[in-house]
């Protein structure tokens, strides 16, 4: 009984994180876009906001911790990772970082369709021969108009799933969650070096006084760009954390075609057939992998069932005769 809740809960997190994950997936680009089409030119900035809005994780971990200090007592710790994760995690934060700025880099010219397709495809052929070198783990794939981008991020949350596994420390999701602000922070700490190099900090005024919006609404939509963004990494942690990077890799590939969906509705952008192609195969996908987990899971419950039925036959009493 006991299982069955604990399977419930963890079914329940993983769609909430799931559902977080599609608000980023969706709305980052699409903001990040709204900047770019409307006069905003400055790719450090663009890939500084990727991450910017990190302390919004502080109030998730202060929650957790007062939760914990309910169950567990004076003694919990403040912190739960330990210095072997905290480097690999400042690591890929790192390698974040720079996917964040070639991203940024791809996005004003992703308005060519075909190009994308062309990415898309090639990306694919690339992750699954390195999902199947990686313990057949499909890797996250964020597809943007850059190769490098999707080859190095490519690489960031099978890395991330593979710290996991190696981690000498229970992973609990208050662990994960400062993974996720480590990951951030040191991500936006790579491009705030970018910006100060390109005097972007000093530039934001100036930009935002010519932005076609105004200049009030300059600053509201980077400081919401920075908030969706947060949404993205957080659900894709979460999602690794309660699943794995395979399903993470498939919630988002099911997930470009809607962006490009949105992008039609809000930005008059012309539905073209790739993208039409890009929806189906990103469906067949989705459907693919569910229909796999139903067969491979489905032997597992008939064993599971067997020896539970067996173990009731042994435990029952025989009638006194």
């Amino acid at each position: 009984m006991e299982a069955q809740v604990n399977n419930t809960l963890k079914k329940a997190l993983l769609i909430l994180n799931c559902f977080i994950l599609a608000i980023g997936n969706c709305g980052g680009p699409l903001i990040l876009r709204l900047y770019f089409v409307r006069g905003g030119k400055r790719l450090w900035l663009s890939s500084w906001l990727e991450t910017a809005a990190w302390p919004i994780i502080f109030i998730r971990l202060t929650i957790s911790y007062f939760h914990r200090r309910k169950t567990e007592g004076p003694n919990t710790k403040l912190i739960l990772m330990k210095y072997p994760i905290f480097i690999s995690t400042a690591f890929l934060g790192l390698l974040t970082g720079l996917d964040n700025y070639f991203y940024a880099y791809g996005l004003p010219a992703s308005l060519s369709p075909p190009r994308r397709l062309s990415a898309q495809r090639s990306l694919l052929s690339l992750l699954s021969l390195l999902s199947f070198l990686l313990n057949k783990s499909l890797l996250h794939i964020r597809v943007c108009d850059d190769g490098c981008c999707g080859a190095l991020y490519g690489l960031v949350l099978p890395m991330v799933e593979l710290m996991y596994m190696k981690a000498k420390q229970a992973i609990t999701y208050t662990l994960v969650l400062e993974i996720q602000l480590v990951l951030c922070f040191s991500a936006t700490l790579f491009c705030t070096v970018g910006m100060l190099v390109n005097k972007d900090f000093q530039g934001m005024p100036k930009e935002a006084r010519a932005y076609e919006l105004g200049e009030a609404k300059y600053y509201v939509v980077i400081t919401w760009g920075a908030i969706i963004w947060q949404f993205f990494f957080l659900g894709a942690i979460g999602v690794i954390f309660c699943a794995s990077s395979l399903l993470c890799g498939i919630v988002i590939a099911l997930l470009l075609p809607v962006t490009q969906i949105l992008a039609v509705i809000f930005f008059h952008e012309k539905f073209q057939a790739e993208k039409g192609v890009a929806l189906v195969l990103s469906l067949w996908g989705f459907v693919s992998h569910f229909y796999g987990e139903i067969k491979n899971n489905k032997p597992k419950e008939d064993v599971k069932d067997q020896n539970s039925h067996s173990q009731t036959t042994e435990m029952t009493p025989l009638a006194a005769p």
